[in-house]
């Protein structure tokens, strides 16, 4: 089974109640990205039934959403209703260097922890830098040090903010990162980090 029939299986076969990462209100995200930019383009990676988008449509931003399952995407258009046509929809593999356009803040949630083989976080670095002009911001939220090892099935990589911003190189100045502790509609506590990073 590749990424996209792991995910598309996943999104089809759970309600939102049975997603560890399902949350109610993204309010560090949307702290993070109001911090980066007051308005603007973000685009979210990863997003495919966040109500992160929604919120930021709501507070005037142009949103893409990508994430690499149609079925999520498709999912959260249904919920949306009118609203989803105010949003870019995006079905891609980020590792594959789609392109994007150009955004001034770069939104992930737990995409990139997942990236345990070299070769994807280049391909990721590179998409970033080619998205994400010279001014434009990041917000990358990982599994903290103290987070799951593993995720969905899958393993995962843990980071702080300076790892972080070691993996995505001197282009890339690191902010500030804050911790946050994810509760799971099972009640499970889940540490993470959030960084922000400006393109230098």
């Amino acid at each position: 089974m590749n990424s996209k029939e792991h995910w598309d299986s996943i999104y089809r076969s759970k309600g939102d109640d049975e997603l560890s990462w399902t949350q109610a209100e993204p309010l560090l995200s949307l702290k993070l990205i109001g911090e980066a930019r007051p308005s603007g383009r973000v685009i979210d990676l990863g997003g495919g039934r966040s109500v992160l988008a929604e919120r930021l449509v709501d507070r005037g931003y142009t949103v893409a959403v990508l994430d690499i399952s149609e079925a999520a995407l498709e999912r959260n258009r249904n919920r949306l209703g009118a609203k989803a046509n105010h949003i870019h929809w995006i079905a891609a593999d980020v590792t594959a260097g789609p392109s994007l356009g150009v955004f001034d803040v770069w939104h992930d949630r737990a995409v990139f922890h997942f990236l345990t083989d070299a070769g994807d976080r280049a391909a990721y670095r590179r998409l970033l830098l080619q998205t994400v002009p010279v001014g434009g911001h990041a917000v990358i939220g990982t599994f903290a040090l103290d987070g799951p090892l593993r995720c969905s099935g899958l393993e995962v990589r843990q980071y702080d903010g300076v790892m972080l911003a070691e993996e995505l190189g001197e282009q890339f100045a690191l902010l500030k990162s804050e911790p946050e502790v994810h509760l799971t509609p099972q009640g499970k506590r889940q540490s993470f980090q959030f960084s922000l990073f400006v393109r230098v």
